[in-house]
């Protein structure tokens, strides 16, 4: 069958806030054309690959254009491997770590469009082949009140999420969550003094609160409440690389150090029953700071994002320290599909749990649910439930269910 590229472009799009990010489009034999979208991503850590604006991807793909018109690749793997090659470098600065990736899954749409397949059957029938019989059905994690970076509000931790394990369907768990989305804004409006809160950049509501700790208090409360504590838990992304100056924490309005911040996560998992898991509990640096926190919670997910920014390389590093337990695969920290599913193989062998992310700054695009079948991830993590986003939950229903 014909896999022959005959053009590539790139285009300026905008994200869910408004802001460009870029649109990659190859075109197969006989001028079918195959799309990907790129989330631009706000909080990034300092080791991601390059992101490129939309003049420097104009330059990168015309490079890109020149080199692989007129051929024929196998394998999202040769074909990745390829520009791999052109680009040599660690952190995809000469080809753009966002362009690369766009042009790796519009050339996953070629195949299997060719091969007549899901996107997600080609990506299992090539990376993940070991995993057929099996069939993990992820645990949703949804940003239900943003703070940090995503919102003009007085919270310091990123994201408080709902964890929403599906015991029975997706569409179910997610008519939930929808539901338990609705119920929570108009609890904050009460709270508001009439006022609907606004909406942080990943859709969750967004206002000031007493303390970092009255968001999980409130979910906690609203769950119970609602009748979803079997199904439904409390997650955190801290995003502590944004609060970490000169070897100390701003949190709470406080400095801490590392060890008193731990003090503070201690309580909060103390307290809140339903607390199930923290992110980027503390500076992508500070990996002292991440063991430690594991072995006081015990089985409770440690997740690194910034800390381990897709990387094989990181992942093993500090599974080997004994750091975490789960880890967020983000195919553009990285800046292909191969490099991707090969952090998420290592994860899985070395007993990481993986959580394939969205971004802020995220688009329509559904690459992610696909490559969450694929490679039996343990979670996805996708936003709160509306705008953009209802795209990614509407692909889960149509892969799982």
């Amino acid at each position: 069958m014909n896999k022959v590229i005959e053009n590539i472009e790139v285009r300026q799009i905008f994200d869910s806030r408004g802001e460009p990010t870029i649109e990659v489009e190859i075109m197969g034999s006989g001028g079918k054309k195959f799309l990907s979208q790129i989330p631009s991503g706000k909080s990034r850590g300092s080791r991601e690959a390059m992101v490129f604006s939309f003049s420097e991807a104009l330059i990168s793909a015309a490079t890109i254009r020149s080199l692989i018109i007129g051929r024929s690749f196998p394998s999202i793997r040769e074909f990745d491997e390829f520009l791999l090659g052109e680009d040599e470098t660690k952190n995809k600065s000469k080809l753009g770590g966002n362009v690369l990736l766009g042009a790796s899954i519009a050339f996953g749409r070629l195949l299997s469009h060719v091969e007549n397949k899901e996107l997600w059957e080609v990506l299992q029938d090539e990376f993940f082949g070991e995993y057929k019989k099996e069939s993990y059905r992820p645990t949703i994690f949804s940003n239900v009140i943003n703070g940090g970076v995503h919102a003009e509000n007085n919270l310091d931790i990123q994201e408080f999420m709902v964890v929403a394990r599906p015991k029975r369907s997706y569409t179910e768990t997610i008519a939930r969550l929808e539901k338990f989305y609705r119920h929570l804004g108009i609890f904050l409006k009460d709270k508001n003094k009439g006022k609907h809160p606004p909406l942080g950049d990943e859709g969750g509501y967004s206002m000031n609160f007493n303390d970092n700790f009255e968001p999980i208090q409130i979910l906690q409360s609203m769950i119970i409440d609602e009748g979803l504590s079997e199904v439904f838990s409390v997650g955190l992304d801290v995003a502590a690389s944004g609060l970490f100056e000169n070897h100390l924490y701003r949190f709470g309005g406080k400095t801490l150090s590392s060890e008193k911040l731990h003090d503070v996560y201690k309580k909060y998992f103390e307290t809140a029953e339903l607390l199930c898991s923290i992110e980027d509990p503390f500076d992508e640096s500070d990996k002292h700071g991440f063991a430690s926190l594991k072995k006081t919670l015990g089985n409770k997910w440690v997740v690194g994002d910034d800390f381990t920014v897709t990387s094989s390389e990181l992942i093993q590093e500090y599974a080997a320290e004994n750091c975490m337990n789960a880890v967020i695969i983000k195919p553009n920290q990285i800046g292909t599909i191969s490099e991707t599913c090969r952090a998420i193989k290592i994860a899985h062998d070395l007993g990481i749990k993986t959580i394939v992310s969205h971004r802020s700054g995220e688009t329509e695009d559904v690459f992610i649910i696909h490559l969450a079948k694929a490679g039996n991830v343990r979670g996805v993590k996708i936003g709160a439930p509306v705008k953009e986003r209802i795209a990614k939950f509407n692909e889960l229903i149509r892969l799982f269910d």
